[in-house]
């Protein structure tokens, strides 16, 4: 008979700090069969918490992406239409090929100027007020401004769009997930249509409408619904939270602030110690056993859903030495904060830059940044690891 350990049993210091509970998972094996809170999906899963096994499980072919290979479909893909997370090869490999004709290294270099230019707008506006809530004032604004234009999405109600994004990301309860991804979907089958209608721009999703493969292959509706969907939400919503935690595991090291201050060429060391130590996303999205499969000497049955602890892998002492401490001189490399595989984000470039923009001139423009009281709720589920809010002074 397998354990089954109950995570809601560690009540609500599991979403404040999980680090112990998955240290104390890992000391025991590096997989096991945890049962989730509501509103999460699939109740039961395997939590793969050790980071060889996790590396291992992020490239394994026989753990599927696309739930029709087990018979069942989700929410999501019901509502918004298949995208890349949800999605295996050969699918997978079109529809990423299709967007990177698109969405080119180049095209991030470009953007580099306009995120320094936001930054600056967004600091201009901030830092005559002496304190202010770090995400809603800065960490927020800055990346959906960024991929807002990339995309060509227009001027929209920032405070609306965000409860509804973070609400898809982090729901409070099925029924308020639902409400989410039945107003996204509305709202990018619009957006959509209105490009086509208004004839091409040269934004980001006007030239994935346009964009056509060597033999003719396209995306259709729903798939250009599903890709404005990933870009959009996971265009910002992790990059929020990686400048947020960020910034929060700094000012609680004074240590490692003051010799970032000192030495600002350390930016790149700091925001990879940033995404290993408290990266934006907890777990990836959920994978299913195609086929009967060992993880570990564990063995997981066809249909079988499994759960890859990213924040756990990436506090593994047999991978990186005393995990808990913070270390912005730390050799990150192997960490798998955007994952690994053929689903390693696809926007990691530019949430680097994004972040090593936002925290330098952050730093640079406030000498005396501070904590200003306690860290806003963290955010629901076992998907996105973040505050609701920061507040800071200087």
């Amino acid at each position: 008979m397998v354990e089954v350990i109950d995570l809601g049993e560690f009540g609500d210091g599991f979403r404040t700090d999980p680090h112990p509970v998955y240290a104390r998972l890992r000391a025991e094996g590096p997989v096991h069969r945890v049962r989730l809170q509501e509103p999460d999906a699939h109740h039961e899963t395997w939590l793969v918490v050790g980071h060889e096994e996790a590396r291992a499980a992020l490239a394994d072919p026989r753990l599927a992406k696309d739930g029709s290979r087990i018979g069942v479909t989700f929410l999501d893909e019901e509502l918004i239409g298949k995208y890349l997370l949800v999605a295996d090869p050969p699918q997978h490999t079109r529809l990423r090929s299709l967007i990177t004709r698109a969405f080119t290294m180049r095209r991030v270099e470009e953007l580099r100027p306009r995120i320094q230019q936001i930054t600056d707008e967004l600091l201009d506006a901030m830092l005559p007020q002496g304190r202010a809530d770090l995400v809603d004032s800065f960490a927020y604004p800055l990346p959906i401004t960024v991929i807002c234009e990339l995309l060509g999405v227009p001027e929209m109600d920032r405070t609306e769009f965000r409860k509804i994004s973070t609400e898809a990301v982090a729901p409070t309860s099925t029924q308020s997930e639902y409400d989410a991804f039945v107003r996204l979907a509305e709202y990018l089958t619009e957006l959509i249509e209105d490009k086509r209608c208004a004839g091409p721009g040269d934004d980001l999703l006007s030239d994935l409408i346009r964009t056509t493969a060597q033999d003719g292959d396209r995306l259709s509706p729903q798939e250009l619904r599903g890709m404005a969907f990933v870009l959009l939400i996971a265009g910002h919503e992790t990059t929020v939270h990686l400048i947020t935690n960020a910034v929060h595991a700094l000012l609680t090291h004074p240590d490692q602030l003051a010799a970032l201050r000192a030495d600002i060429t350390l930016i790149d060391g700091a925001v990879e110690e940033a995404l290993r130590y408290e990266g934006p996303v907890e777990n990836a999205t959920f994978r299913f056993a195609a086929e009967p499969l060992e993880i570990a000497g564990v063995p997981i049955a066809p249909g079988e859903a499994v759960m890859i602890g990213l924040t756990a892998a990436d506090r593994d002492p047999a991978r990186f030495p005393a995990p808990e401490r913070f270390d912005i001189r730390r050799d990150t490399r192997g960490h798998l904060a955007f994952g690994h595989g053929i689903h390693y984000c696809l926007g990691a470039p530019l949430a680097r830059m994004e972040a090593r923009t936002a925290i330098r001139s952050l730093l640079e423009r406030a000498p005396d940044l501070a904590l200003d009281g306690p860290p806003g709720q963290w955010l629901p589920g076992v998907l996105i690891r973040g505050v609701r809010s920061l507040p800071v002074r200087w």
